[in-house]
Protein backbone atom coordinates (compact mmCIF):
# COMPACT_ATOMS: atom_id res chain seq x y z
CA UNK A 1 0.00 0.00 0.00
CA UNK A 2 2.87 2.36 0.88
CA UNK A 3 4.64 1.55 -2.37
CA UNK A 4 1.51 2.45 -4.34
CA UNK A 5 1.38 5.84 -2.65
CA UNK A 6 5.06 6.52 -3.47
CA UNK A 7 4.46 5.73 -7.13
CA UNK A 8 1.45 8.09 -7.24
CA UNK A 9 3.51 11.17 -6.17
CA UNK A 10 5.87 11.32 -9.20
CA UNK A 11 2.96 10.74 -11.54
CA UNK A 12 1.12 13.65 -9.95
CA UNK A 13 4.18 15.91 -10.20
CA UNK A 14 4.61 15.03 -13.85
CA UNK A 15 0.98 15.82 -14.55
CA UNK A 16 1.25 19.16 -12.77
CA UNK A 17 4.40 20.06 -14.72
CA UNK A 18 2.70 19.22 -18.01
CA UNK A 19 -0.34 21.25 -17.01
CA UNK A 20 1.84 24.26 -16.05
CA UNK A 21 3.71 24.01 -19.35
CA UNK A 22 0.46 23.91 -21.27
CA UNK A 23 -0.82 26.96 -19.41
CA UNK A 24 2.48 28.78 -20.04
CA UNK A 25 2.39 28.06 -23.75
CA UNK A 26 -1.17 29.29 -23.97
CA UNK A 27 -0.32 32.50 -22.08
CA UNK A 28 2.74 33.09 -24.30
CA UNK A 29 0.63 32.61 -27.40
CA UNK A 30 -1.98 35.07 -26.10
CA UNK A 31 0.78 37.57 -25.18
CA UNK A 32 2.41 37.19 -28.61
CA UNK A 33 -0.89 37.82 -30.36
CA UNK A 34 -1.45 40.95 -28.24
CA UNK A 35 2.01 42.23 -29.10
CA UNK A 36 1.45 41.55 -32.77
CA UNK A 37 -1.78 43.53 -32.67
CA UNK A 38 0.03 46.46 -31.02
CA UNK A 39 2.80 46.28 -33.63
CA UNK A 40 0.21 46.32 -36.43
CA UNK A 41 -1.46 49.34 -34.87
CA UNK A 42 1.87 51.18 -34.57
CA UNK A 43 2.71 50.34 -38.19
CA UNK A 44 -0.65 51.72 -39.29
CA UNK A 45 -0.06 54.92 -37.27
CA UNK A 46 3.45 55.33 -38.71
CA UNK A 47 2.21 54.80 -42.25
CA UNK A 48 -0.56 57.37 -41.74
CA UNK A 49 1.91 59.89 -40.30
CA UNK A 50 4.29 59.40 -43.24
CA UNK A 51 1.41 59.86 -45.66
CA UNK A 52 0.39 63.08 -43.87
CA UNK A 53 3.98 64.41 -43.97
CA UNK A 54 4.23 63.57 -47.66
CA UNK A 55 0.91 65.29 -48.33
CA UNK A 56 1.99 68.39 -46.41
CA UNK A 57 5.31 68.50 -48.29
CA UNK A 58 3.55 68.15 -51.63
CA UNK A 59 1.18 70.93 -50.55
CA UNK A 60 4.07 73.24 -49.72
CA UNK A 61 5.76 72.46 -53.04
CA UNK A 62 2.55 73.22 -54.95
CA UNK A 63 2.10 76.48 -53.02
CA UNK A 64 5.69 77.55 -53.75
CA UNK A 65 5.28 76.69 -57.42
CA UNK A 66 2.08 78.74 -57.52
CA UNK A 67 3.85 81.72 -55.92
CA UNK A 68 6.68 81.50 -58.47
CA UNK A 69 4.14 81.43 -61.29
CA UNK A 70 2.46 84.55 -59.91
CA UNK A 71 5.87 86.27 -59.61
CA UNK A 72 6.79 85.35 -63.19
CA UNK A 73 3.46 86.64 -64.47
CA UNK A 74 4.19 90.09 -63.01
CA UNK A 75 7.94 90.68 -63.21
CA UNK A 76 7.71 94.42 -62.47
CA UNK A 77 6.31 93.83 -58.98
CA UNK A 78 8.54 91.03 -57.74
CA UNK A 79 9.28 91.22 -54.03
CA UNK A 80 11.26 89.03 -51.69
CA UNK A 81 11.39 88.70 -47.90
CA UNK A 82 14.54 90.76 -47.34
CA UNK A 83 14.40 92.14 -43.80
CA UNK A 84 17.40 93.51 -41.86
CA UNK A 85 18.72 91.02 -39.33
CA UNK A 86 21.13 93.43 -37.61
CA UNK A 87 21.91 97.13 -37.16
CA UNK A 88 25.38 98.68 -37.35
CA UNK A 89 26.79 100.71 -34.46
CA UNK A 90 29.70 102.44 -36.19
CA UNK A 91 32.31 105.05 -35.31
CA UNK A 92 31.15 106.99 -38.41
CA UNK A 93 28.23 109.16 -37.32
CA UNK A 94 27.50 110.52 -40.82
CA UNK A 95 28.19 109.59 -44.44
CA UNK A 96 30.83 112.30 -44.76
CA UNK A 97 34.15 110.77 -43.73
CA UNK A 98 33.02 107.17 -44.01
CA UNK A 99 35.71 105.43 -46.13
CA UNK A 100 34.80 104.77 -49.75
CA UNK A 101 36.28 101.26 -49.51
CA UNK A 102 36.77 98.71 -46.72
CA UNK A 103 40.02 97.98 -44.84
CA UNK A 104 41.76 101.23 -45.82
CA UNK A 105 41.18 102.57 -42.28
CA UNK A 106 42.20 99.67 -39.99
CA UNK A 107 41.03 101.46 -36.80
CA UNK A 108 37.53 102.07 -38.17
CA UNK A 109 35.40 99.93 -35.85
CA UNK A 110 31.77 98.91 -35.61
CA UNK A 111 29.50 96.49 -33.80
CA UNK A 112 26.80 94.54 -35.62
CA UNK A 113 23.87 94.08 -33.21
CA UNK A 114 21.69 91.19 -34.35
CA UNK A 115 17.95 90.99 -33.70
CA UNK A 116 17.57 87.94 -31.40
CA UNK A 117 13.96 87.42 -32.55
CA UNK A 118 15.22 86.80 -36.09
CA UNK A 119 18.75 85.54 -35.48
CA UNK A 120 19.35 83.38 -32.40
CA UNK A 121 22.85 83.85 -30.92
CA UNK A 122 23.60 80.22 -31.83
CA UNK A 123 23.57 81.32 -35.49
CA UNK A 124 26.85 83.18 -34.88
CA UNK A 125 28.69 80.25 -33.33
CA UNK A 126 31.86 79.46 -35.28
CA UNK A 127 32.17 82.89 -36.91
CA UNK A 128 34.97 83.81 -34.50
CA UNK A 129 37.12 81.19 -36.25
CA UNK A 130 37.34 83.37 -39.37
CA UNK A 131 39.56 86.44 -39.69
CA UNK A 132 37.20 88.31 -42.05
CA UNK A 133 33.58 88.25 -43.18
CA UNK A 134 31.49 89.56 -46.05
CA UNK A 135 28.66 91.92 -45.11
CA UNK A 136 25.57 92.58 -47.23
CA UNK A 137 23.86 95.83 -46.25
CA UNK A 138 21.43 98.54 -47.35
CA UNK A 139 22.47 102.08 -48.37
CA UNK A 140 19.77 103.52 -46.14
CA UNK A 141 21.01 107.14 -46.24
CA UNK A 142 20.87 107.54 -50.02
CA UNK A 143 19.12 110.80 -50.84
CA UNK A 144 17.38 109.28 -53.88
CA UNK A 145 15.68 106.30 -52.21
CA UNK A 146 12.22 107.77 -52.85
CA UNK A 147 12.84 107.57 -56.62
CA UNK A 148 13.30 103.79 -56.44
CA UNK A 149 9.65 103.32 -55.41
CA UNK A 150 8.42 105.02 -58.55
CA UNK A 151 7.70 103.42 -61.91
CA UNK A 152 11.01 102.90 -63.79
CA UNK A 153 9.83 105.31 -66.50
CA UNK A 154 9.51 108.07 -63.87
CA UNK A 155 12.34 107.19 -61.48
CA UNK A 156 14.93 109.26 -63.42
CA UNK A 157 17.60 106.77 -62.45
CA UNK A 158 21.09 107.97 -63.40
CA UNK A 159 22.96 105.39 -65.44
CA UNK A 160 26.28 107.19 -64.87
CA UNK A 161 27.78 108.54 -61.65
CA UNK A 162 30.70 110.80 -60.78
CA UNK A 163 33.83 108.87 -59.84
CA UNK A 164 36.27 110.38 -57.28
CA UNK A 165 39.31 108.76 -58.94
CA UNK A 166 38.31 110.30 -62.28
CA UNK A 167 38.15 113.81 -60.76
CA UNK A 168 34.40 113.91 -61.06
CA UNK A 169 34.09 112.41 -64.54
CA UNK A 170 31.19 110.01 -65.04
CA UNK A 171 31.24 106.23 -65.39
CA UNK A 172 28.51 103.60 -65.74
CA UNK A 173 27.14 102.83 -62.27
CA UNK A 174 27.82 99.09 -62.57
CA UNK A 175 31.49 99.82 -63.30
CA UNK A 176 31.74 101.58 -59.93
CA UNK A 177 30.99 100.95 -56.26
CA UNK A 178 28.74 103.97 -55.96
CA UNK A 179 25.98 103.57 -53.33
CA UNK A 180 23.47 105.12 -55.74
CA UNK A 181 22.24 102.01 -57.52
CA UNK A 182 18.91 100.64 -58.84
CA UNK A 183 18.90 98.28 -55.84
CA UNK A 184 20.60 100.11 -52.94
CA UNK A 185 22.42 97.02 -51.64
CA UNK A 186 26.05 97.15 -50.54
CA UNK A 187 28.71 94.46 -50.27
CA UNK A 188 31.71 95.00 -48.03
CA UNK A 189 34.32 93.03 -46.12
CA UNK A 190 35.57 93.55 -42.55
CA UNK A 191 37.92 92.03 -40.01
CA UNK A 192 36.18 89.92 -37.35
CA UNK A 193 37.50 91.06 -33.94
CA UNK A 194 35.12 89.26 -31.57
CA UNK A 195 31.72 87.60 -31.25
CA UNK A 196 29.78 88.22 -28.04
CA UNK A 197 26.24 86.84 -27.84
CA UNK A 198 24.19 88.63 -30.49
CA UNK A 199 26.97 91.14 -31.26
CA UNK A 200 29.83 90.91 -33.76
CA UNK A 201 32.69 93.40 -33.34
CA UNK A 202 34.44 94.25 -36.61
CA UNK A 203 37.12 96.66 -37.87
CA UNK A 204 38.34 98.16 -41.12
CA UNK A 205 34.72 99.08 -41.85
CA UNK A 206 33.22 101.47 -44.38
CA UNK A 207 29.77 101.40 -42.76
CA UNK A 208 27.95 104.45 -41.40
CA UNK A 209 26.14 104.23 -38.06
CA UNK A 210 22.65 102.74 -38.34
CA UNK A 211 23.31 100.75 -41.53
CA UNK A 212 20.82 97.84 -41.82
CA UNK A 213 22.49 94.45 -42.31
CA UNK A 214 20.85 91.81 -44.53
CA UNK A 215 23.41 89.01 -44.18
CA UNK A 216 27.01 88.13 -43.28
CA UNK A 217 29.14 85.33 -44.71
CA UNK A 218 32.65 84.13 -43.82
CA UNK A 219 35.49 85.23 -46.09
CA UNK A 220 37.14 82.21 -47.75
CA UNK A 221 40.60 83.01 -49.17
CA UNK A 222 40.77 79.90 -51.39
CA UNK A 223 37.78 81.00 -53.47
CA UNK A 224 37.19 84.69 -52.64
CA UNK A 225 40.70 85.84 -53.53
CA UNK A 226 41.29 85.88 -57.29
CA UNK A 227 44.96 85.89 -58.40
CA UNK A 228 45.51 87.82 -61.58
CA UNK A 229 42.25 89.81 -61.37
CA UNK A 230 42.26 92.78 -63.77
CA UNK A 231 40.90 96.31 -63.16
CA UNK A 232 40.83 99.44 -65.35
CA UNK A 233 43.83 101.77 -65.17
CA UNK A 234 41.85 104.56 -63.48
CA UNK A 235 41.15 102.28 -60.51
CA UNK A 236 44.91 101.83 -59.93
CA UNK A 237 45.51 105.55 -59.31
CA UNK A 238 45.87 105.46 -55.51
CA UNK A 239 47.69 108.75 -54.90
CA UNK A 240 44.83 110.85 -56.31
CA UNK A 241 42.94 110.68 -52.99
CA UNK A 242 45.98 110.44 -50.73
CA UNK A 243 46.82 113.22 -48.28
CA UNK A 244 50.41 114.45 -47.84
CA UNK A 245 50.25 114.81 -44.04
CA UNK A 246 47.85 115.19 -41.11
CA UNK A 247 48.79 117.79 -38.48
CA UNK A 248 47.05 118.58 -35.19
CA UNK A 249 46.90 122.04 -33.61
CA UNK A 250 48.62 122.71 -30.28
CA UNK A 251 45.24 122.98 -28.52
CA UNK A 252 43.78 119.81 -30.01
CA UNK A 253 44.99 117.42 -27.31
CA UNK A 254 43.43 119.49 -24.53
CA UNK A 255 40.07 119.77 -26.30
CA UNK A 256 40.12 116.05 -27.11
CA UNK A 257 40.82 115.22 -23.46
CA UNK A 258 37.82 117.29 -22.37
CA UNK A 259 35.46 115.80 -24.99
CA UNK A 260 36.69 112.26 -24.37
CA UNK A 261 36.12 112.49 -20.61
CA UNK A 262 32.55 113.70 -21.09
CA UNK A 263 31.88 111.03 -23.69
CA UNK A 264 33.12 108.22 -21.44
CA UNK A 265 30.94 109.50 -18.58
CA UNK A 266 27.85 109.42 -20.79
CA UNK A 267 28.63 105.90 -22.02
CA UNK A 268 29.13 104.73 -18.44
CA UNK A 269 25.76 106.14 -17.37
CA UNK A 270 24.05 104.45 -20.33
CA UNK A 271 25.99 101.22 -19.74
CA UNK A 272 27.34 101.37 -23.30
CA UNK A 273 30.58 99.84 -24.55
CA UNK A 274 33.09 102.16 -26.22
CA UNK A 275 34.68 101.04 -29.47
CA UNK A 276 37.94 102.71 -28.41
CA UNK A 277 39.93 102.21 -25.23
CA UNK A 278 41.73 105.57 -25.05
CA UNK A 279 41.78 109.07 -26.52
CA UNK A 280 45.18 108.30 -28.06
CA UNK A 281 43.66 105.43 -30.01
CA UNK A 282 40.81 107.71 -31.06
CA UNK A 283 43.25 110.38 -32.28
CA UNK A 284 45.00 107.70 -34.32
CA UNK A 285 41.61 106.91 -35.89
CA UNK A 286 41.20 110.58 -36.86
CA UNK A 287 44.64 110.55 -38.48
CA UNK A 288 43.87 107.36 -40.44
CA UNK A 289 40.53 108.70 -41.71
CA UNK A 290 41.97 112.06 -42.77
CA UNK A 291 44.92 110.39 -44.50
CA UNK A 292 42.51 110.07 -47.42
CA UNK A 293 40.77 113.03 -49.05
CA UNK A 294 37.20 112.51 -47.86
CA UNK A 295 35.82 115.56 -49.64
CA UNK A 296 33.37 115.17 -52.51
CA UNK A 297 34.49 115.68 -56.10
CA UNK A 298 32.73 119.06 -56.26
CA UNK A 299 34.50 120.22 -53.08
CA UNK A 300 37.91 119.21 -54.44
CA UNK A 301 37.56 121.03 -57.76
CA UNK A 302 35.92 124.12 -56.27
CA UNK A 303 38.12 127.24 -56.76
CA UNK A 304 39.34 128.73 -53.46
CA UNK A 305 40.91 131.98 -52.43
CA UNK A 306 44.35 131.34 -50.92
CA UNK A 307 46.34 133.28 -48.41
CA UNK A 308 50.02 133.05 -47.47
CA UNK A 309 50.46 132.32 -43.77
CA UNK A 310 53.42 131.46 -41.58
CA UNK A 311 53.27 128.25 -39.51
CA UNK A 312 55.77 127.68 -36.73
CA UNK A 313 57.22 124.31 -35.78
CA UNK A 314 60.20 123.16 -33.76
CA UNK A 315 62.69 123.24 -36.63
CA UNK A 316 61.75 125.90 -39.14
CA UNK A 317 59.11 128.16 -40.59
CA UNK A 318 57.12 127.14 -43.63
CA UNK A 319 55.07 129.29 -45.96
CA UNK A 320 51.96 127.39 -47.04
CA UNK A 321 48.93 128.20 -49.13
CA UNK A 322 46.00 127.55 -46.79
CA UNK A 323 42.43 127.34 -47.99
CA UNK A 324 41.64 129.78 -45.21
CA UNK A 325 38.02 130.32 -46.18
CA UNK A 326 36.96 126.66 -45.96
CA UNK A 327 36.50 124.66 -42.75
CA UNK A 328 35.58 121.02 -43.22
CA UNK A 329 34.01 118.73 -40.63
CA UNK A 330 34.45 115.08 -39.80
CA UNK A 331 32.01 113.43 -37.38
CA UNK A 332 33.35 110.42 -35.48
CA UNK A 333 31.73 108.79 -32.44
CA UNK A 334 29.44 111.79 -32.07
CA UNK A 335 32.36 114.26 -31.97
CA UNK A 336 32.85 117.07 -34.52
CA UNK A 337 36.42 117.43 -35.81
CA UNK A 338 37.17 120.68 -37.70
CA UNK A 339 40.01 120.79 -40.24
CA UNK A 340 41.41 122.62 -43.26
CA UNK A 341 43.42 121.49 -46.30
CA UNK A 342 46.16 123.45 -48.05
CA UNK A 343 47.13 123.21 -51.72
CA UNK A 344 50.02 120.93 -50.82
CA UNK A 345 47.57 118.28 -49.66
CA UNK A 346 48.31 118.82 -45.95
CA UNK A 347 45.44 118.49 -43.47
CA UNK A 348 45.41 120.81 -40.45
CA UNK A 349 43.13 119.57 -37.67
CA UNK A 350 42.04 122.57 -35.60
CA UNK A 351 39.61 121.49 -32.88
CA UNK A 352 37.12 118.92 -31.65
CA UNK A 353 33.78 119.41 -29.93
CA UNK A 354 30.48 117.54 -29.38
CA UNK A 355 28.44 117.13 -32.55
CA UNK A 356 25.41 119.44 -32.42
CA UNK A 357 23.42 118.69 -35.59
CA UNK A 358 22.87 115.75 -37.93
CA UNK A 359 23.83 117.74 -41.01
CA UNK A 360 26.94 116.95 -43.01
CA UNK A 361 28.46 120.22 -44.08
CA UNK A 362 31.39 122.36 -45.15
CA UNK A 363 31.16 125.99 -44.07
CA UNK A 364 32.90 129.07 -45.32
Amino acid sequence: MAEAKLLTVPIALTALTALAAAIGVGFWRRKTRADEEKIRELEKSLKAALQNCSAERQGRIRAQQALRKVAKSNDSNNSYPLVPIAITRSCFSTRNGTPRQPLIVPLARACLVFDPTRVPPASLEGLEGYSHCWIICVFHLNTDLDKLWKDPSRSKFKAKVRVPRLKGERMGVFATRSPHRPCPIGLTVAKVDAVDGNRVFISGVDLVDGTPILDIKPYLPYCDSIPGAVVPDWVKVDNLLAITSVNFSHDFSASLNHCWSRKMEKKKKKNEISLYTSQTEFQNLIQQVLSWDIRSASQRIRPHITENVMLEDDDSQKELHILDDIVYHLILEGLDISYKIDYGGNVHVEKIEPFQTEETYATS
